[in-house]
C-alpha cells in the first residue's frame, strides 16, 4: 500500500482555456451551444422528454361524504367543499376545453378533404381542357395530311393527264 501511495498517479491531458464568451443574443447562445456540442460528437446530446399534457384528476366514482356550503356545516367542512368545488370547476374546464380541440381538429380535417376534392376537380377539368385541344390538334393535322395527300394526289393525276396528253399530241 505505502508503494502505491508512493506511485505518481498518471496525468490526464489537461483541457486548452477556452475564451470566456458571453452571448449577446439567444442566436449567440444557441450558437454556442452547437459549438460545445460539436466539440465531441461522439458524446450523445441531451434531448429533454416531452412534457406530459396536464389532466384533471377524475371525478371519485362514488361520494361517500356528500357535504354542501349550507349552515350547519362545520368549520373545516367549508374548505373541503371548496376544494372539492374547484376541482370539479377544472375537470368540468378541461373537458369543454378538449371537446373544442376536437371540434377544430375535426372542422380541420373536413376542410382539408374539401380542398383536396376541390382541388381534384380542377385538375381532371383542365386535363380534360389540355385532352380537347390534343385532339383537336390531332385531328387538324389529319385533316392537313388528308389535304396534302389529296393535293398530291390530284396534281399527281394532272401531272399524269398533262403527260398522256403530251403523249398523245407525239403520238399524232
Amino acid at each position: 500500500m505505502a508503494a502505491e501511495a508512493g506511485a505518481p498517479k498518471p496525468t490526464r491531458p489537461k483541457k486548452e482555456p477556452q475564451p470566456l464568451i458571453i452571448p449577446k443574443n439567444a442566436t449567440d447562445e444557441q450558437r454556442l451551444r452547437l459549438e460545445r456540442l460539436m466539440r465531441n460528437p461522439d458524446k450523445p446530446a441531451p434531448i429533454p422528454e416531452r412534457p406530459k399534457e396536464w389532466t384533471p384528476r377524475s371525478a371519485p366514482e362514488f361520494v361517500r361524504d356528500v357535504m354542501g356550503s349550507s349552515a350547519g356545516a362545520g368549520s373545516g367542512e367549508f374548505h373541503v367543499y371548496r376544494h372539492l368545488r374547484r376541482r370539479e370547476y377544472q375537470r368540468q374546464e378541461f373537458m369543454d376545453a378538449m371537446s373544442e380541440h376536437q371540434k377544430l381538429d375535426e372542422d380541420f380535417e373536413r376542410k382539408l378533404k374539401e380542398n383536396q376534392i376541390q382541388a381534384e376537380e380542377r385538375t381532371a377539368k383542365r386535363r380534360q381542357k389540355r385532352q380537347k385541344l390534343k385532339e383537336k390538334k390531332k385531328a387538324k393535322k389529319a385533316n392537313k395530311e388528308e389535304k396534302d395527300a389529296s393535293t398530291d394526289g390530284k396534281q399527281s393525276q394532272k401531272a399524269g393527264e398533262s403527260r398522256s396528253e403530251e403523249e398523245g399530241d407525239s403520238d399524232e
